[in-house]
C-alpha cells in the first residue's frame, strides 16, 4: 500500500467522483423542495389549529378537525420522504470519501463503493415515493372538499 498519488490517479479519482456530486447536487434540490413542502403544511396546520378552536359549528369545527388530521399525515409522510432522502445524501457523500480514501492508499473497495451507491439509490427511491404519497394525499385532499373555503374562516364566530 503505497500512499503516493500521483496528479493522473487524482484526476481519475475526480472524474469518478463528478457523478456521484451531480447526483448530490440533485439530492439537495430535492431536500428543498421537500422543506419548503413541510413548511407550507405546518403553517397551514397552525391556521387550521386556531380556526378550529374558534369554530361553533360543529360541522365546521368537524371539517376543520379532518383537515388538521390530514395535514399531520401529511407532515408525518414527508418527513419519512427528508429523513430518507437526508440517508441516501450522506450515502452518497460516503461515497465520495471512499472514493478518494480508495484511490489514496489503493485499496480495493469497489464493492464497497457499488453497496454505498445501489443503497444510496434506494433510499432515494423510499424518499421519492414518501414523496409521491404526500402530494397524492395533498391532492386527494383537494378532490374531495374536506377544507373549510377562505371565506368561511372570517364568517365564523370571531372572539
Amino acid at each position: 500500500m503505497n500512499p503516493i498519488i500521483t496528479a493522473t490517479d487524482l484526476a481519475m479519482i475526480i472524474q469518478l467522483s463528478v457523478a456521484p456530486v451531480f447526483l448530490l447536487a440533485g439530492i439537495a434540490g430535492f431536500l428543498n423542495v421537500m422543506s419548503g413542502r413541510l413548511g407550507r403544511i405546518v403553517d397551514r396546520a397552525r391556521v387550521v389549529e386556531v380556526r378550529e378552536s374558534r369554530l361553533n359549528d360543529p360541522k365546521s369545527r368537524a371539517i376543520a378537525h379532518r383537515e388538521l388530521v390530514t395535514l399531520w399525515r401529511r407532515v408525518n409522510i414527508i418527513n419519512w420522504s427528508i429523513g430518507f432522502c437526508t440517508g441516501s445524501g450522506l450515502l452518497v457523500c460516503t461515497l465520495i470519501v471512499s472514493l478518494f480514501v480508495g484511490g489514496f492508499w489503493r485499496l480495493n473497495i469497489g464493492s464497497l463503493i457499488v453497496g454505498f451507491f445501489v443503497l444510496a439509490l434506494v433510499l432515494l427511491i423510499i424518499a421519492l415515493m414518501y414523496f409521491l404519497k404526500e402530494v397524492q394525499l395533498a391532492t386527494r385532499t383537494l378532490r374531495i372538499d374536506t377544507e373549510l373555503p377562505i371565506e368561511d374562516q372570517y364568517s365564523e364566530k370571531e372572539d
